[in-house]
């Protein structure tokens, strides 16, 4: 991960938060300098991400903590294995050891089950795709987290990629989005104005049936997402298209998960893209011990 002033701006704003005006405790307890040394600890096996932004998180604090990991990121841990080896003035490394590890637990939790999910699809040629359902401010560092678990990352935002949606659809159809003949058309009518504007940018689309599909596969769209769509019914579809001259990605979303993404993925889909992995993903248990 390079580190940028998003990236500083981000450190900033959760060491404020979280000490404010300062560490009364340590200011207390410990009024004169008194240096120690700390390790962070894996409370369970996953694969780590985040050690660049820990080690912000202590040079914000005062540069002359050293921070050294101890493993690569995204590298596989196991239980009880050092993660880093921490040496400063004790007021720093406690003022920083809650955020940096909220930090690297969160990131490592992203980065383990991005992996789970790109292992079981290991067979096939399908892309685990995160997407924006990420937290406010946080989108940069877990999309990275996402790549460092071995997946790839959906369009950052909104200006970096067209995707129609079927809110997009109702806005240009209202009521009529109820009747499949008239959403049919809209879907068309959509695909086809983007493809006209969106120059060398590729045209995504949205749909959730096989009529849908067949509307966005004849209008050209460069990537087709089906949308809560079941394996028999995914199937027809990327079969309906199969003698294409120029044939459209197909993405499956939607009610996505560990038992069956490998059905999902053995259908001969070119991507998947999952919600969870940013926004449900469980934090790696780690902590911070001082030895």
């Amino acid at each position: 991960m390079k580190i940028n002033k998003e990236i500083e701006d981000v450190v900033k704003r959760a060491l404020a938060e979280d000490i404010g005006e300062g560490d009364i405790t340590s200011k207390i307890l410990f009024p004169g300098a008194k240096k120690v040394k700390a390790i962070i600890l894996a409370k369970e096996k996953g694969v780590i991400a985040g050690l660049p932004i820990a080690k912000l998180v202590f040079k914000g604090i005062d540069e002359k903590v050293s921070f050294i990991p101890v493993v690569k990121e995204g590298e596989k841990i196991r239980k009880n294995q050092i993660i880093a080896k921490i040496t400063g003035d004790c007021k720093a490394i406690l003022a920083g050891e809650r955020t940096a590890l909220n930090f690297l637990s969160h990131l490592s939790g992203i980065a383990t089950l991005t992996a789970r999910f790109v292992e079981q699809t290991k067979s096939y040629k399908v892309k685990i795709m995160d997407t924006r359902k990420t937290s406010p401010e946080l989108r940069l560092l877990e999309k990275d987290a996402v790549k460092v678990g071995g997946g790839k990352n959906h369009r950052f935002g909104l200006f970096d990629g067209i995707l129609i949606k079927d809110n997009h659809i109702k806005v240009k159809s209202g009521l009529l989005a109820m009747t499949a003949k008239f959403k049919t058309q809209a879907i068309k009518d959509l695909i086809i104005k983007a493809k006209r504007k969106a120059k060398k940018m590729k045209v995504e689309v949205e749909v959730e049936n096989y009529q849908e599909a067949r509307a966005a596969i004849t209008s050209g769209a460069d990537i087709i997402m089906l949308d809560n769509i079941s394996p028999k019914m995914i199937k027809k579809i990327i079969k309906s298209a199969k003698n294409l001259p120029k044939r459209a990605l197909f993405e499956v979303s939607g009610g996505i998960n560990l038992k069956n993404v490998n059905q999902f993925a053995s259908l001969g889909i070119d991507r998947i893209s999952i919600g969870a992995l940013t926004h449900s993903a469980p934090a790696l248990d780690l902590g911070l011990n001082i030895l």
